[in-house]
């Protein structure tokens, strides 16, 4: 019988944008990349883009799309973050879908997810249909086609949400064997037991539902997907292969489907060089004919259910107490700390469901009033959310609202409608998923709330938005943390609520960043300056000016003045106040402008307090990454000073260290410390100069080996990758320049030197794709036989197999 093997990658990350900024900041633990987004990018999303199949000699014969040859899914919140910050990978992904319907019968390897990763069955109707339909909706306005299926968060299932998805077109979705209840043979009478995981995986199953649906289920094989996320399975592509052929059976009388699911973070971030198994793997079941690679919708169409089967509702694969990871201390916990418990999740729970139901209400109450159907509405934002051009919004509100509405009301409607996304988002199941509330993830919720508590205050009395916000405190407070003395409430006051801004927030962070000209991103507002004027007197800086500031979310718009005085360094106070017309605006330029002339300081300061209420801004209020970009700027100055003492201190006794070194005597932390500073800053200085001293390098790195000195090895390791990214683009663009292929040779020779790898991924994708395609023209057009050899050369340094033209075969057999 035929036999065929798919399998699924489930790729996703919780989201991680602030809700007011709408963008990730700055994560130092990612280091020395900028977020964790970027750093799994880098370590999986990616290299699964272009992944490597050595050959017998360890040489990479071939680069491949492993999203071509596999099922997989990705998260929407991630697409869009990917989107706009990885463009190339995003596409790349795009790609693979449109590759995979070639391959595999017309069938596309990419399947929807609900929006973002909510519960299903823990979810009311109204948010269990928007989520379905918000995740069928983004994607097919990225891969341009509607999905066959649809992974369920956490495959966690009930009937009604499988109702939904069938009602909306979905025909299949990938489950746990351990949420087959029974199963029978279409048209028998006898049901035979199915649970705890003894469901066949190697067929379809039919799950009927209400008013005559269907729905299709497929249960991947659970002990080899166990094997693939925590046994190591990937440490060999084809150890991989012959476990999933293992999966097969001579008993079997039908056409077997051999299928495996499991996080798509397996391959490349949970294991190191995961792609690469799963590339070896796919390309050896096809080479040695073990089966045939497939994707569920084409295994579908040729091989339709032949049984039925009932699921185990509210069930999921990641707790083994139905859905209660979600709601309850269930039990389940990743391990964090001895005698945690997780008590906080259900009044966390509860506190969102009490804040969620309040917003129901407020969003019919004043939504009807704007909108023809409410939910209509909420549901087809999402055309919205994908493309916030002017053109969709304007097409948007045509189509929902009752009539044509003013600014103001197109304002209250986006904010109603943004409570509504917002409060979805605050179920984001990874809020519960880990051990402790005080958890990136779980605070990360708490924002959400905060953001929809926030617009909520906006459209309603001051006494309604302090009962709805104490009311939500009320609730929280019973979440108790297993750290001292700490509750949902405390994670809410401290960590949530001084990251709430509005448009005033925002035209302080554009003034304060004006004075350091470091290119304020503006994030999802518009500021647009009228007025700005600048004084110069030494260190100190004055700027006032007057701007708009827009929500490009909401619409909302209001006009500024502000002014900032800079000191020097730190030291900078600022006002920000709403425009209060020419002349009150006149009056304070010319009061501040006659106070800094005369450098009376203290003069400045009281036209500041007296003209906005007290200088309540600092470098403070600067959100993160532009904070973290103004203080490397102030502290450039303080670091050469720094490095030019402690280089003296470390040069005059660098012989006395090596001594110790040689001794083993435990150096005194002073001179350790200074040792390390200079050793690391030296090399980097030494990485990023436009030709690199490969003396001075080599002496550098003997000095940190020889005294013991700790380098930074992923930030220089960093430092080199891009160095090198940015010289094979301009190889790639300008190929037949000998001196840059030269300079990149000598960079890899110098890489041997070094005590740390860096990532040469880029560049061997680099040079792999001119390799098909610039090498073959330029040799064929007769390019020089030095620029050939040394371009050949550098596709030995990269062991990358170049396979030969006819005119390089000649030269190499004469």
């Amino acid at each position: 019988m035929d036999r065929y093997i798919c399998i699924h990658a489930h790729f996703y990350q919780p989201p991680r944008e602030n809700p007011w900024l709408e963008t990730v900041e700055v994560q130092d633990s990612a280091y020395p990349y900028h977020d964790w987004n970027q750093r799994i990018t880098s370590e999986c999303y990616a290299p699964n883009a272009a992944s490597r199949i050595l050959d017998g000699e360890g040489q990479i014969a071939k680069i491949t799309n492993n999203y071509a040859k596999i099922s997989f899914n990705f998260g929407p919140t991630l697409l869009s973050w990917m989107e706009a910050q990885e463009p190339e990978v995003y596409h790349a992904i795009l790609d693979a879908d449109r590759l995979s319907r070639e391959r595999f019968s017309g069938h596309g390897s990419g399947i929807a997810q609900a929006y973002n990763h909510m519960i299903l069955p823990l979810a009311n109707n109204h948010d269990r249909y928007t989520q379905i339909y918000w995740g069928i909706r983004d994607f097919e306005s990225r891969f341009e086609r509607l999905p066959e299926g649809m992974w369920l968060p956490e495959t966690a299932v009930d009937l009604q949400s499988l109702e939904m998805m069938a009602e909306l077109g979905i025909k299949f979705t990938i489950l746990s064997p351990y949420q087959a209840w029974r199963f029978r043979r279409i048209g028998a009478r006898a049901f035979r037991d199915a649970s705890s995981g003894k469901i066949d995986p190697t067929r379809p199953y039919l799950v009927r539902l209400r008013d005559g649906r269907s729905i299709t289920a497929f249960f991947y094989d659970g002990p080899i997907s166990q094997a693939v996320a925590f046994e190591r399975l990937l440490d060999s592509g084809e150890q991989f292969a012959h476990r999933l052929a293992g999966g097969f059976s001579d008993t079997r009388d039908w056409p077997q489907l051999m299928h495996i699911a499991t996080d798509g973070e397996s391959y490349g971030h949970h294991h190191a060089h995961g792609d690469m198994a799963l590339a070896y793997a796919l390309q050896y079941i096809e080479d040695k004919g073990i089966a045939r690679l497939t994707n569920y919708g084409e295994y579908l169409e040729k091989h339709p259910p032949e049984h039925e089967v009932q699921i185990v509702e509210n069930s999921a694969w990641s707790c083994s107490h139905g859905v209660g990871r979600w709601r309850e201390n269930c039990g389940c916990s990743s391990g964090a700390g001895a005698g945690w418990n997780q008590e906080w999740r259900g009044p966390l729970r509860n506190a969102l469901d009490w804040l969620r139901d309040a917003m129901m209400q407020l969003y019919e109450d004043r939504g009807s009033a704007l909108f023809q159907d409410v939910w209509k509405a909420r549901n087809e934002y999402v055309s919205v959310i994908v493309n916030r051009s002017a053109d969709t919004l304007d097409l948007f509100f045509k189509t929902h609202s009752v009539r044509e509405l003013s600014p103001d009301e197109r304002t209250t409607a986006l904010e109603l409608l943004e409570i509504q996304r917002h409060a979805m988002l605050m179920y984001t199941s990874c809020g519960w998923f880990f051990d402790e509330i005080s958890g990136i993830e779980s605070v990360q919720v708490i924002a959400y709330a905060g953001r929809v508590i926030q617009l909520a205050q906006k459209l309603s009395t001051h006494e309604e938005g302090e009962r709805l916000e104490a009311g939500f405190l009320e609730r929280l407070e019973q979440a108790k943390s297993n750290l001292p003395e700490q509750n949902g409430a405390d994670i809410y006051r401290n960590r949530v609520k001084p990251a709430v801004i509005g448009l005033q927030e925002v035209a302080a962070h554009y003034a304060i960043s004006s004075i350091f000209e470091t290119g304020s991103a503006k994030y999802c507002y518009t500021v647009d300056p009228s007025d700005y004027q600048r004084y110069v007197s030494g260190k100190m800086q004055l700027a006032v000016g007057r701007a708009q500031v827009c929500s490009r979310i909401t619409q909302e718009c209001g006009e500024f003045t502000f002014s900032v005085l800079h000191m020097g360094d730190h030291t900078l106070s600022a006002g920000v106040r709403r425009y209060a017309g020419q002349g009150t605006y006149a009056e304070t330029v010319q009061q501040l402008h006659r106070a800094f002339s005369r450098a009376d300081i203290p003069a400045v300061i009281r036209v500041l307090d007296s003209h906005f209420g007290g200088a309540t801004y600092s470098l403070k209020s600067l959100f993160r990454d532009e904070q973290r970009r103004v203080l490397d700027h102030i502290l450039e100055s303080t670091l050469q000073e720094a490095e030019a003492s402690l280089r003296a201190i470390y040069e005059h006794h660098a012989p006395l260290m090596r001594f110790l070194s040689d001794v083993n005597f435990p150096r005194p932390k002073p001179l350790a410390i200074a040792a390390e500073f200079v050793l690391n800053a030296s090399l980097r200085r030494e990485f990023r100069a436009e030709f690199l001293d490969l003396a001075e390098v080599r002496n550098l790195v003997d000095q940190a080996k020889n005294e013991s000195v700790q380098l930074d090895s992923a930030g220089l390791s960093y430092v080199m990758e891009r160095k090198l990214n940015g010289l094979m683009q301009q190889l790639s663009r300008r190929p037949q320049n000998l001196g840059l292929l030269r300079k990149i040779l000598f960079l890899l020779d110098l890489l041997k030197e070094l005590p740390f790898a860096v990532n040469l991924w880029k560049v061997e994708n680099l040079y792999y794709h001119m390799s098909k395609t610039s090498f073959p023209e330029l040799v064929n057009s007769g390019a020089p036989a030095e620029w050939t050899a040394v371009f050949l050369e550098l596709g030995r340094k990269l062991r990358i197999r170049v396979e030969a033209v006819p005119s390089v075969q000649l030269a190499a057999a004469n």
